[in-house]
């Protein structure tokens, strides 16, 4: 596997971790086929949980994991850096044959803040970090964009999207629609109805490191490594729309 782990920066860390876990997944991938789907996806999600937990007891043995695939410690409430990691973000996605909507999150919360995220899209080989990401022109600005749940698009989107005359498109994995708003597909990302810590700790970190905006819906700040691992609801957008998204939102917040 062509992935060095042995460094002493996190952020390569965290990079490494991304990219070898993206190896693990596309050699699941190729091994099994698509034939049977199920059984592809619980195998990449446990071959990446694998590889994720042996290289952070490996290489960072004093820290404490927090993962969609294991049991959750709660020791990293007290804990000084706590990896919050989803080793197959769009596990649904990785299923079929012709998405690429599926990601590897990986994001590091030390001395109670969000320390670094990274995301990576194996499907494509492409790696984005939270110190070296950055922000795309818009491909479409004649018209707002909003990406949401492919899944479970809620009322209270739709509402505040008729809101602001904003086209809906819907996508897989958290990381995807984070990286949409990230390479110019679109204006916001807005989702409620339910998440996880590690759906979006990484794309939430990559995304204010390039400089955009990423909020809960209320307003308030994104908190991790909290004892309740749901996050109900976020907010990621470029910031020359957050004053109409946020007014339209108020506007709709009995629906939330």
């Amino acid at each position: 596997m062509g992935v060095d782990l042995t460094m002493h920066d996190d952020i390569e860390f965290a990079r490494e971790l991304a990219r070898g876990t993206a190896e693990v997944l596309l050699d699941v991938r190729a091994e099994l086929g698509f034939a049977a789907r199920y059984k592809l996806m619980d195998a990449g999600d446990a071959a990446a949980q694998s590889y994720l937990a042996d290289a952070l007891q490996r290489f960072r043995p004093n820290d404490v994991v927090l993962s969609e695939e294991a049991p959750d410690d709660l020791a990293r409430l007290g804990a000084e850096r706590v990896w919050i990691v989803d080793p197959v973000d769009g596990t649904s996605a990785y299923g079929w044959e012709r998405s690429d909507e599926w990601a590897v999150h990986i994001a590091l919360w030390a001395g109670g803040t969000l320390r670094l995220g990274v995301v990576g899209r194996p499907a494509t080989g492409e790696i984005f970090d939270s110190e070296t990401a950055a922000i795309a022109p818009l491909q479409h600005p004649e018209q707002m964009r909003i990406v949401c749940s492919r899944s479970r698009t809620t009322s209270f989107v739709r509402a505040v999207a008729r809101e602001v005359d904003a086209t809906l498109v819907d996508m897989s994995s958290a990381g995807i629609k984070a990286l949409a708003v990230l390479n110019g597909e679109a204006d916001a990302y807005l989702h409620t109805g339910g998440q996880y810590q590690w759906d979006n700790a990484a794309p939430v970190a990559v995304a204010q490191g390039a400089g955009l905006i990423a909020e809960r819906v209320d307003g308030s700040p994104l908190v991790y490594n909290e004892r309740d691992v749901a996050i109900d609801d976020l907010l990621i957008c470029r910031a020359e729309v957050h004053d109409d998204l946020r007014a339209a939102i108020a506007r709709h917040a009995h629906r939330v």
